[in-house]
């Protein structure tokens, strides 16, 4: 991938799998939070799904639209734009009926100092949002973050395993799965929590984290030494194609890669690839969030760009000086202040 346009296109290339799935589905699909930093992707691959299925469904994109452009883009591609401040109570009352919703709206990065806001953001805001949209079927983006640190010989939480979240943005995101479970149960909202960690693609993630250091000779701090990622693309599919499984009590999904990565041998491949050697410092801690994902793989199949894969492309994204989003995953983090 050597440009924006190709990088834009892979992301948003629908498998068949995805289409057929679509194809199944009835009604619109509206996608709130459509101007952040997964939803254009997801918004372009679900507006090719539906053409490629010929459902004649609208795919409506709904944000702010902060950004110059983005709007103007979506659009071209076939998206219809709904300008909407979701916190603006009149605003989410106007929104377009649908019978699918994508909740991807959240707060996590700059959290720290701002509590209030975050827990408005993540907790709040997704009960008025379901008592909008109650009937509908309702995937909502939630996070690993709910789980606790584990052991890295352990393979990851699995979706039964008890929830313990550290710290405020952590305990916000579990604060959002459960008011909206209380909307599924009251209004019998079929919903699905889709608990992410960590999608990458060339502009933005952990990968682009860790290519970013080496490539600057800045320093590696190993102690969270293990790590979680899936291609942003596989990530968006899934998030869509749960539409079909949302549920009452809500369908829980870890959405991941199938690898426990090793942030050490990720740090010495990218030395590889851009003749840099890595600066490491610090020893792996016995514990790091992780998720185990086999059951979205089951499901759905594998991600279509595996570990080596990304690590090629970012590395040489990086290399080459080509646009990225400008932030940092925090990834390191073990106290959960973002």
């Amino acid at each position: 991938m050597r440009s924006i346009a190709e990088l834009e296109e892979r992301l948003s290339r629908p498998r068949e799998a995805l289409v057929d799935d679509l194809r199944k589905l009835d009604g619109d699909i509206v996608v709130l939070g459509a101007g952040g930093k997964l939803g254009p992707s997801l918004v372009r691959l679900a507006v090719r799904a539906v053409a490629a299925a010929g459902t004649g469904a609208r795919v409506l994109a709904v944000s702010r639209f902060s950004e110059p452009g983005l709007a103007e883009s979506l659009s071209d591609q076939g998206a219809e734009i709904v300008r909407a401040d979701l916190a603006d109570e009149a605003a989410l009352a106007g929104l377009p009926d649908a019978a699918n919703v994508v909740f991807l709206v959240g707060a996590k990065f700059g959290t720290s100092g701002r509590e209030h806001a975050t827990w408005t953001t993540n907790a709040y805001l997704p009960g008025r949002v379901a008592a909008r949209y109650a009937g509908s079927r309702i995937v909502a983006l939630s996070t690993g973050n709910v789980y606790p640190l584990v052991p890295v010989t352990s393979g990851g939480c699995t979706e039964q395993t008890p929830v313990d979240p550290v710290g405020e943005y952590a305990m916000s995101c579990l604060g959002r799965e459960r008011v909206l479970a209380h909307f599924a149960e009251r209004d019998g909202t079929p919903m699905a929590f889709i608990r992410l960690n960590y999608a990458v693609e060339m502009r933005y993630g952990v990968l682009v984290d860790i290519a970013r250091a080496v490539h600057g000779g800045e320093p590696i701090d190993l102690t969270m030494g293990h790590a979680n990622v899936v291609w942003q693309g596989y990530a968006n599919e899934v998030t869509l194609r749960a539409l079909r499984h949302a549920a009452v009590p809500p369908f829980v999904l870890n959405v991941t890669g199938p690898e426990t990565v090793s942030v050490r041998q990720v740090a010495e491949a990218m030395g590889e690839i851009l003749g840099r050697d890595p600066v490491l410092t610090g020893t792996e801690a016995p514990t790091a969030l992780l998720s185990n994902a086999q059951r979205c793989h089951g499901m759905f199949g594998y991600p279509d760009l595996p570990l080596s894969e990304l690590i090629t492309h970012t590395a040489a994204w990086i290399a080459n000086g080509l646009p990225l989003h400008g932030k940092p995953t925090h990834f390191q983090r073990r106290d959960g202040r973002f």
